[in-house]
């Protein structure tokens, strides 16, 4: 791989920086725009992402006009908001039915038009409008886009039936989109935006990753879908890679860590040009970060201060302390994907069978050899492991969604179903209805949940059974099991809710919007936990070091807005078996 240059992606006029959260586009796509700016080009960049730092990046208030940053000539920059932008939305689509139809019903409606796929589509609209304004972009030479649009959310846009509203009266499944009727008007907007986005010649899709199995996977499945739609310039950018300087043993670790993930790369990454940028010892906030970025060879000659916001907080074994004192009940690790969910579940679930309660671990995790280790390894019979394969629990589900549709739709409303069921929440309801039947028969005992629903899913589901009992549109849809957990969750006698995060800006910035999503179903979260810290790890090396006290800003920022908080250090392992589990939680 060589480094990356900002001429490597400055060959098209659009640039969309896509990835998972914390890969570090945004950092990567300011970085593109203000060198491209300080050679000469005249540079927009724009932010579609509902947890975007582009604000911080720059130092400056942002609103959804382009403006100057004024330390950098040529450079312009724009902060669309799809969270307000989907407000408007719903409002234009409920706001007619209001004094129509009961409150259960305005409810479902709603809820169902506040899940991530509607927030994609109202970023989608803002930066359709952006491009369609010929005075504004014509005079740039590069448009800069944090944040591309996904696969699903273009296919669904691209289907005649999404823009009328035979929905409204669809009674099969708990859609996460709802119609789209209200954007009729946009229809011919957004044909062009997709046809611009084809267009190999004006446009390129820059994937940003980590060096970590995880991270590449996600990048090859977002490029793979895309390429289906004809979207086939892409590169892909590993972000982060670490440059070893010293002989710690962190550094060692973390060095052949990456290593194995970048000779592994997924097949698909073959035929795409792939590019490099180094792991920096500091935010990439301000100029001389960003300018720093694509330097081939660094200097990093700051004065590190040491990071002391981990002192005397303790590790994860204080939430087993914690949940072991009530005897029994649920505890649900929760965050975005890379985080390290199912090891903290898996750590707490070791934690509490030590202890000498009986434990059931159910896990999402698709690296079967931790439930191997799990089940296999003697804790006397105290703890026992089931594993939910995603897919075939959401395939099964999908199948029963779709075979109570009627026989009159037509093929394009069909289509419209199937592609609506390809949604994230798709996944979490019928994941959810598989943890229900494992917590249903759990009585006296602790229930460990691996990746738990987002506080939107649990709304749809609690706000379609509402609104199905009152207009009586559906008989059962519902199982038992479901009805049961629900005000289950909300109990916090009955439920410990973990946030994992990392001690990074995105993820934790992502972690309080979770936080937020679930305070809306009525379920307030006791426990962050945050996970792979350097500065716990009491790294030496001189980038490691740097990183660490980076993390001073974030550690304290969740100590000051948690009521209880665990901080775990970093470890090279994702998946590292009982005896080390056991360790965690001493």
């Amino acid at each position: 791989m060589k480094q990356l240059t900002p001429n490597d992606m400055a060959t098209t006029k659009h640039l969309f920086f896509t990835g998972k959260g914390g890969v570090g586009k945004t950092s990567t796509a300011c970085a593109a725009a203000v060198s491209l700016a300080e050679a000469g080009k005249k540079v927009l960049i724009v932010s579609t992402d509902p947890a975007s730092n582009l604000q911080d990046v720059f130092g400056m208030e942002l609103a959804n006009k382009p403006a100057p940053i004024e330390s950098v000539p040529n450079l312009y920059a724009a902060n669309l908001d799809p969270e307000e932008a989907a407000a408007a939305y719903r409002e234009k689509m409920v706001g007619p039915y209001r004094d129509k139809l009961p409150q259960a019903a305005i409810t479902s409606m709603e809820e169902q038009l506040s899940g991530a796929c509607t927030v994609e589509i109202a970023a989608f609209d803002e930066f359709s409008n952006l491009l369609a304004d010929g005075e504004t972009t014509a005079s740039f030479d590069h448009i800069l886009f944090d944040t591309a649009p996904t696969g699903h959310t273009l296919r669904l846009l691209q289907l005649p039936t999404a823009w009328n509203d035979f929905l409204e009266n669809n009674e099969n499944g708990a859609s996460c989109l709802g119609p789209l009727a209200g954007l009729e008007d946009k229809k011919a907007l957004y044909a062009k935006t997709v046809e611009a986005l084809a267009d190999g010649e004006a446009t390129k899709l820059i994937l940003v990753a980590r060096p970590d199995p995880s991270s590449l996977q996600e990048a090859a499945n977002a490029g793979g879908e895309l390429q289906e739609l004809g979207i086939d310039n892409q590169m892909l950018v590993v972000n982060g890679l670490f440059q070893r300087s010293s002989a710690d043993t962190v550094a060692l670790r973390l060095e052949a860590k990456q290593q194995e993930a970048v000779n592994n790369m997924p097949g698909s990454f073959e035929n795409v040009p792939v590019y490099q940028l180094p792991l920096v010892p500091y935010n990439l906030t301000g100029l001389d970060a960003l300018r720093r970025l694509f330097d081939a060879d660094p200097v990093y000659s700051e004065e590190i201060p040491a990071g002391k916001a981990v002192e005397g907080v303790p590790s994860v074994g204080a939430l087993v302390d914690d949940l072991s004192g009530r005897g029994e009940g649920v505890c649900m690790t929760m965050g975005k994907g890379g985080v390290g969910k199912t090891t903290m579940a898996a750590a707490v679930a070791v934690g509490l069978a030590e202890k000498g309660h009986r434990v059931h671990l159910t896990t999402t995790d698709p690296a079967a050899h931790l439930t191997y280790v799990l089940r296999d390894e003697d804790l006397n019979g105290s703890l026992e492991v089931s594993r939910i394969d995603p897919k075939q629990v959401t395939e099964a589900y999908k199948q029963q969604v779709l075979s109570q549709v009627t026989d009159d739709l037509s093929e394009d409303e069909l289509a419209y179903i199937k592609e609506d069921l390809e949604s994230p929440c798709t996944e979490e309801i019928a994941v959810f209805h598989a943890f229900a039947d494992v917590v249903d028969q759990a009585d006296g005992s602790f229930v460990v949940i691996d990746t738990a629903p987002t506080g939107h899913t649990l709304l749809l589901l609690d706000n379609a059974e509402s609104y199905h009992r009152e207009v009586e549109r559906t008989q059962g849809d519902m199982p038992e099991a479901v009805k049961r957990l629900l005000p289950r969750l909300r109990d916090p006698k009955q439920t410990v809710v973990a946030l994992v995060t990392l001690p990074e800006a995105t993820p934790v910035f992502e972690a309080g919007r979770l936080a937020d999503d679930l305070r809306r179903a009525g379920i307030e979260p006791a426990w962050w936990l945050i996970n792979q810290s350097f500065q716990a790890a009491g790294t030496t090396d001189p980038v490691l070091a740097g990183r660490a006290a980076a993390e001073e800003e974030w550690i304290t920022s969740v100590l000051a807005a948690s009521p209880k908080t665990a901080v775990i250090p970093w470890q090279a392992d994702d998946v590292i078996g009982l005896k080390k589990l056991k360790e965690m939680t001493v």
